[in-house]
């Protein structure tokens, strides 16, 4: 774990609130983009989010984390997803780009062309299995490495590699129009 996390943990366990800010502060667009891009519920992710840093102030006296911070954080937003997909079953999909709607600076012409292309990505990533999508999703949107994936999810690297690229392949068959 970095020493910057280990003195963070440290003043949160302190009760120490602007450290607990810092983190937030630090992490939140991350962890948005993932909820976001597994869920393509903006509300939705916005209430992992809010659940994942209520829940993760309120442990902090018991916190007893060997990885960093944003991996912890990131494992807690899949997990509190994958709770709620087990018993709702949403759509879960991958969005490109959180903010790409919301780009004011782009003609409306380009804009139109950004979501179309976003909206068949969404679409081709749903028909993807869920493993597949996963790996993608936070290897893509939330910054991880291969290892760090295999090591939350508890499978080798090899595993998630396989399943990373297996998802490329099956979402460039589906682009291109063999399967649905």
């Amino acid at each position: 774990m970095f020493e910057e996390d280990k003195r963070l943990i440290q003043e949160l366990k302190q009760g120490n609130k602007e450290a607990l800010r810092r983190v937030y502060e630090e992490h939140k667009d991350k962890l948005l983009t993932v909820a976001v891009s597994m869920l393509h519920d903006y509300g939705a992710a916005e209430d992992i989010l809010h659940d994942v840093f209520v829940s993760f102030a309120a442990g902090v006296g018991r916190l007893n984390i060997k990885i960093s911070i944003r991996r912890y954080l990131i494992a807690s937003v899949v997990n509190r997803i994958r709770d709620i997909y087990r018993k709702k079953r949403p759509k879960m999909v991958e969005l490109e780009n959180v903010e790409l709607a919301d780009t004011h600076a782009e003609a409306p012409a380009t804009v139109a062309v950004s979501d179309e292309q976003a909206e068949i990505l969404t679409d081709a990533l749903a028909q993807i299995p869920t493993e597949q999508r996963e790996v993608i999703v936070l290897h893509l949107n939330g910054g991880l490495k291969f290892n760090e994936i295999a090591e939350m999810k508890g499978i080798s690297t090899s595993t998630i590699q396989g399943r990373y690229r297996y998802g490329l392949e099956k979402l460039r068959t589906i682009l291109a129009g063999g399967i649905s």
